[in-house]
């Protein structure tokens, strides 16, 4: 196992560096500190032939500031927070206070505002050991930034294990009681983008999601899925789904037993390549997203067409709009608490 450290660009007199992790097995993962973010997860090919990609993102740091990139705003790849996914309103009340976020989202908050976690330079350093290779990165968000209370000490730490095992851990305090919630929003296409992600059979290990109003916020109703179309523990082909539901998933799955200890929570598997991911988590809460509003303006460098339907996110986190849904699990950390969370994706290829 090996990492290398590379210039990838320059940020407002901050420089990026780029982290290429590798394992014996081939498996190379690169992460970029600007948004601790996944650039590329790529895998060789059987019988020697050339690797193949199975992410979305770009070769150059000048690409996610291209125009047609900024206007979509995907996130690939990125860390997101400090709350990720919708705010009802963009706003909340704690302890007799009622906090206004921006509104990025119709009048929603998303993803932490205009400038989250996904757009901030993090600290990074290697932390390489006798089982994997990795990185971890940190930064600090004051007191107010964004409308949320409290300074917040944030750190994030990727590792690569020769299991192909990229595990994914989240630590935060805080000084006031403050909403918590991290995610990675990496888009996977287990076809290395010969095709769209369509094919894919998808395994949800929870017969309940929450139910999202016609903002897209969670309103906190728990929907048992017995025998809807989408009730995934079985396993479904994503177009078989998509048709009889008559849209992509944007579903945010819930697993009430989670106790935030480390469980399995996701299988996915492209069949004529035989990929699989496995997705195990401590959070109780994951998005399964197909891509719905990917722009098909956008692609690799070398060629690899992202858009509609061309790469999945398994994105784990607390309770959508879990700031304004009472009993929402974990939402809010205090100050005497150490906010942790930890999601391993497990390749097979």
């Amino acid at each position: 196992m090996k990492t290398q450290k590379s210039h990838f660009g320059d940020y407002q007199e901050s420089k990026i560096d780029l982290f290429a992790l590798e394992n014996d097995n081939g498996m190379l993962v690169k992460i970029m500190n600007y948004g601790a973010t996944i650039t590329s997860i790529t895998v060789p090919g059987s019988n020697g032939s050339e690797r193949t990609e199975l992410v979305c993102g770009f070769e150059s740091f000048d690409s996610y500031f291209a125009k047609e990139y900024v206007i979509n705003s995907p996130y690939f790849g990125s860390t997101v927070g400090r709350y990720c996914s919708q705010i009802k309103k963009a706003k909340f009340s704690l302890e007799g206070k009622e906090y206004q976020l921006a509104t990025n989202a119709g009048e929603n908050n998303l993803h932490g505002g205009n400038v989250g976690f996904d757009k901030k330079v993090w600290q990074a350093k290697s932390i390489n050991s006798d089982n994997a290779v990795g990185v971890e990165m940190s930064l600090e968000s004051p007191d107010m930034e964004e409308g949320f209370p409290g300074n917040v000490v944030a750190s994030v730490t990727f590792q690569l294990t020769n299991k192909n095992e990229i595990i994914i851990s989240y630590k935060a305090t805080t000084d006031k009681i403050t909403p918590l919630s991290l995610t990675n929003h990496t888009y996977f296409n287990l076809s290395g983008f010969k095709n769209d992600i369509t094919n894919h059979k998808v395994s949800v290990l929870t017969g309940k999601r929450l139910e999202t109003d016609e903002t897209g916020a969670a309103t906190g109703l728990v929907l048992n899925l017995d025998h809807a179309e989408d009730d995934l523990r079985g396993g479904k082909i994503v177009s078989e789904v998509q048709k009889a539901m008559g849209k992509g998933f944007e579903h945010f799955f819930i697993f009430e037993d989670a106790k935030f200890e480390l469980q399995k929570v996701a299988e996915i598997i492209e069949p004529k390549s035989g990929r699989k991911l496995e997705v195990e988590t401590t959070e109780p809460c994951m998005l399964f997203y197909t891509g719905t509003y990917t722009s098909d303006e956008l692609k690799r460098e070398t060629g690899d067409q992202f858009g509609k339907y061309r790469g999945f996110c398994c994105e784990t986190h607390r309770y959508q709009n879990g700031p304004n849904i009472q009993g929402s699990p974990k939402t809010f950390t205090k100050p005497n608490e150490t906010f942790e969370s930890q999601t391993i994706y497990r390749l097979t290829f």
